[in-house]
């Protein structure tokens, strides 16, 4: 890029300007450290593997979900799925707006949403874990934003698991933020998401991803194959058009039409998590009381609570350290 067209801006414009175009958190992450230090070095997904240009920083930005709908507890409720993809949407405009103002200061920047799932690494099995390109709440970590909890959800002093994240890429030369060394989880001492999961997908500082998506995409693309596969199967034309018109092919019409259930889903352990500074004010009243624990899952988290004494924070901590703080 020919230097004559930038306009020099530092790191604290470009996040004030986020931040008025409606981002509630914003940082911005080194992608040299990001690139060295993938979450999953079997699978890296990097900054430079998406761009050979525009990809020196990363900015993350995030907004918070609605709390009125974190306030039901039942995980499965449409209303919080429509919610959440409606932040969804706003957040899409507020990033496409940095992009556009961080261009007509002569620095090219590209999206990495939240939604977007690379078609090219799709291996035939609905049922696997379809990664994102990019991790963002590894990259928010990068970030400054905050930390991974026992679950591997990005926690921020502000607002918790409970936020949103997309980032942009872009090469404007601006001072990336540090990381947070402190870890905001508390572990198995606290273990709410754990005692929460309807799923039963949490582990000691893992998730059981593909148990996890069962839920957090309820009507997802997995579920679509079966549907479909449930009808081709099926050998009775007037069943067929039963099936065609019944209540789960009305969801899977409903998640199509608007992402919900298909791209936004269970979020119990997002809810529950007592970190961020609007839990104790705005959601204990309502979500203190886990319906979804169970005596066997107050034995797991004995067990791992038994563990960390004993000085064993297990292969999943090991592994991501970098990002849970210590």
């Amino acid at each position: 890029m020919v230097e004559i067209y930038r306009t020099p801006l530092t790191a604290d414009l470009v996040k004030d300007k986020a931040r008025e175009f409606g981002a509630d958190i914003v940082g911005i992450a080194d992608g040299a450290a990001m690139n060295e230090n993938p979450p999953d070095p079997t699978d890296p997904r990097r900054p430079s593997d998406i761009t050979d240009y525009d990809a020196d920083r990363v900015i993350v930005i995030g907004q918070r979900v609605s709390l009125g709908a974190t306030r039901i507890q039942s995980w499965s409720d449409r209303h919080k799925y429509v919610n959440d993809e409606l932040t969804i949407a706003g957040l899409e405009e507020v990033a496409l707006d940095l992009v556009r103002w961080l261009e007509k200061n002569g620095y090219p920047a590209l999206i990495v949403p939240p939604t977007h799932v690379d078609p090219w690494r799709y291996d035939g099995d609905p049922r696997a874990h379809q990664k994102l390109p990019l991790s963002l709440d590894h990259a928010a970590v990068e970030a400054g934003l905050g930390t991974l909890g026992l679950n591997l959800q990005l926690l921020t002093p502000e607002y918790g698991p409970r936020v949103i994240l997309t980032a942009i890429l872009s090469s404007i030369p601006v001072e990336p933020d540090r990381r947070v060394e402190e870890p905001l989880c508390l572990g198995p001492d606290c273990g709410r998401c754990l005692s929460a999961c309807p799923g039963d997908a949490i582990g000691h500082w893992d998730r059981d991803w593909i148990a996890c998506d069962t839920h957090r995409q309820p009507h997802g693309f997995k579920q679509v194959t079966e549907f479909l596969d449930e009808v081709i199967d099926e050998t009775d034309p007037e069943m067929q058009k039963r099936m065609l018109r019944n209540e789960k092919s009305f969801y899977i019409w409903a998640s199509i039409l608007r992402g919900a259930g298909a791209v936004t889903g269970c979020r119990r352990c997002q809810d529950v998590c007592p970190v961020g500074a609007d839990y104790e004010a705005l959601l204990k009243d309502a979500l203190d009381a886990i319906p979804e624990d169970t005596p066997d899952k107050r034995a797991r988290l004995d067990a791992l609570r038994g563990a960390e004494a004993a000085g064993d924070r297990g292969p999943g901590y090991a592994a991501r350290k970098r990002w849970i703080g210590s």
